[in-house]
């Protein structure tokens, strides 16, 4: 009886006073079915649950809260137990935590880049994945290796202001052309991170709208919450210029970043880290390894992943599989898995050379990673960065020549089961429960 007295109470006294003036202090002393009342009344949200319990049983509360009207047999499969972790998730990764999700994890390798072995952890549920990506491994590794270059361009943000005509639109796109206001706003911008370094900023004049597409460095993060801060900085120190002062603040980020899409404008001039990997396989490479020739090779790369992307319309798309081992790497490093969209624009180039060798380069402008911050912070995803190096911690820069070196691996690796003709039999074979 004692609950559903505690529940009517709880309930007559929300009516007599206002939610703000609710006091949850000691609510981590009740038992569990008084604050599942309170949720189910309504006196307590379950987004605040953290706020008064232990994070475990936060989510376990949450969980059953949310899942009230599910059956046993769903709501017992969603898996709580065993994750030690969710005073980090439930802080920096994921809101209204009710669980997690085991996703299979496989290692492929090693790869070698510019002379140094790498790990390749891969988070996937597709089945043949992580054994096509180790054969191609396998093939460049026996081909002397990758080599690599990488270059830094920084990340983005693109505030969108609107101003009252396009006259006033035009002085206020001229304002950012004068070094001494880049300076200020260069001062503000980086007042907000001792990490967040201004490159530049380059407005976009379409109409009254305004878009300012602001380009930092930040350090080893991937850095978005960093340059979104630094451009909210921005923002508020354009409110007390002149040409600015009836502009209306429409967006934060308006699209011209770009992020989490595939653009031309992150294809020509970068986002994050533009990376380019090479390797010469040898012809009895092709043939052992792959299984295949490199006049095969060459022509499907050709006729696939250009002819046939560009009759598709695709920005970046000149690959067979890049996403493949982009989002199956993000996931297992804890990086945003949305941006997979971005960073696997991939250009994939073959060359005949010598006596039936094969040229191959993949070009990457666009590796959004960071090996600070974000789901990098969850233990298992931060063991999965130190995993891929033994002899040494893993640089953001090599993080992103990993990033491509294993995407050029799992292109030759597929485009070599294509001219085959052992997809389909691989993928019956690996990725089937019977």
């Amino acid at each position: 009886e004692y609950p559903l007295l505690f529940t009517y109470l709880s309930h007559l006294y929300t009516q007599m006073l206002p939610s703000t003036q609710i006091v949850m202090s000691d609510i981590s002393s009740l038992p569990d079915e008084e604050i599942l009342a309170l949720l189910h009344s309504g006196s307590l949200k379950h987004y605040s649950l953290e706020h008064h319990l232990a994070p475990s049983r936060a989510v376990q509360l949450r969980k059953q809260y949310l899942l009230a009207d599910h059956p046993d047999s769903v709501r017992n499969s969603v898996p709580f137990e065993g994750y030690p972790h969710y005073d980090i998730a439930t802080k920096s990764c994921c809101d209204g935590v009710i669980g997690f999700l085991p996703v299979p994890l496989g290692l492929a390798g090693p790869l070698l880049i510019n002379g140094r072995e790498f790990s390749v952890p891969i988070a996937t549920t597709e089945g043949a994945l992580v054994a096509s990506l180790s054969r191609g491994c396998r093939a460049v590794s026996q081909s002397g290796g990758i080599q690599s270059t990488c270059s830094y361009f920084g990340m983005t943000r693109a505030p969108l202001l609107k101003l009252p005509c396009i006259q006033t639109c035009k002085a206020a796109a001229d304002w950012f052309s004068d070094p001494s206001h880049v300076t200020q706003i260069t001062r503000e911008f980086e007042s907000t991170s001792h990490h967040a370094k201004l490159r530049s900023v380059t407005p976009k004049q379409a109409g009254k709208l305004l878009f300012i597409r602001v380009v930092a460095a930040t350090g080893d993060a991937m850095g978005m919450n960093m340059i979104s801060k630094g451009c909210e900085k921005i923002i508020e120190f354009l409110k007390t210029v002149e040409v600015f002062k009836d502009m209306i603040v429409l967006s934060l980020s308006g699209n011209y970043c770009v992020d989490k899409k595939a653009s031309a404008m992150n294809w020509i001039n970068h986002r994050g880290y533009s990376v380019n990997c090479e390797v010469t396989l040898p012809a009895k490479v092709i043939a052992s390894v792959l299984k295949t020739s490199a006049g095969a090779l060459s022509e499907l790369n050709f006729s696939k992943n250009h002819v046939g992307s560009s009759l598709a319309g695709c920005i970046g798309g000149n690959n067979a599989h890049a996403a493949n081992i982009v989002s199956g790497l993000f996931l297992a490093t804890g990086q945003d898995i949305a941006q997979a969209g971005t960073s696997a624009m991939t250009m994939v180039i073959t060359e005949l050379v010598g006596d039936g060798d094969l040229y191959v380069s993949a070009t990457m402008p666009c590796i959004e990673v960071g090996t600070v911050g974000g789901g990098t912070s969850l233990p298992p995803q931060k063991t999965n960065l130190k995993l891929m190096a033994v002899d040494h911690e893993i640089t953001t820069e090599e993080l992103a020549q990993v990033v491509c070196g294993a995407v050029l691996a799992g292109e030759l690796s597929l485009l070599s089961a294509l001219c085959s003709g052992d997809l389909v039999k691989s993928h019956m074979q690996l990725n089937r429960i019977t």
